[in-house]
């Protein structure tokens, strides 16, 4: 096992992100594994800690294979992974019918996690995107992209472990990548941790709690 538990893989990676904590950062952890990772790295950065959510699109005999992702924002960011459709042979109307339940459950955990709490403004700042790990990268994808039109100065993406062929996938996506290991037979997030339990909301919102909020974005 690479790493303990999520937040030892936070503690781990904030030390590879302390040359960022002079530069405006705010860190935005996809939920819901990817939040303990986030509040130790802004913890460590002293920075703010807000969420950006994305969902996968899974195949709809298949979950856990994502064929596409999607990210809350005034209009909703689509990101297909059309050679995953292709080979299992989804249409169009199946697309858009998984999507549209994935849009309903983003909804939900933004209500349920921020209520009526505004996002962090990240314009001119340092973005740094957090998840506990990537599988195919599609709603990582998805979230970098949302970030980008929100117009950070800088872009980072912050990982404790991928598959290497992913990760240099993202790279065009970002103006910076740090993750601490890459492997080549990946299998699963889940392999590289000796306690990879699920998240709880309730565990979200009291992280959430105990970090700087948007408000206090510097």
């Amino acid at each position: 096992m690479s790493f303990k538990n999520r937040i030892d893989a936070g503690g781990r990676l904030a030390g590879k992100l302390v040359h960022l904590s002079d530069q405006d950062p705010v860190v935005l952890a996809l939920p819901r594994g990817g939040v303990p990772v986030a509040a130790e790295i802004a913890s460590a950065l002293d920075a703010p800690l807000d969420l950006i959510i994305a969902r996968k699109i899974g195949v709809p005999f298949q979950p856990e294979l994502a064929m596409g992702a999607v990210v809350d924002g005034a209009t909703p960011i689509i990101v297909r992974n059309d050679d995953v459709i292709r080979a299992v042979g989804i249409s169009d109307a199946q697309f858009e019918s998984a999507g549209q339940k994935e849009i309903a459950e983003i909804e939900r955990r933004r209500n349920r996690y921020l209520g009526d709490s505004r996002s962090a403004e990240i314009a001119g700042k340092t973005a740094i995107v957090v998840d506990d790990g990537i599988a195919t990268g599609a709603t990582v994808r998805a979230a970098l992209r949302a970030c980008r039109l929100r117009r950070p100065r800088r872009l980072v993406l912050a990982i404790p472990v991928a598959p290497d062929d992913t990760l240099g996938e993202l790279e065009s996506e970002v103006d910076e990548v740090v993750c601490l290991e890459t492997h080549r037979d990946f299998g699963s997030i889940g392999a590289y941790y000796a306690d990879f339990r699920q998240v709880s909301d309730d565990e979200v919102v009291a992280l959430l709690a105990g970090a700087h909020s948007p408000d206090q974005a510097r």
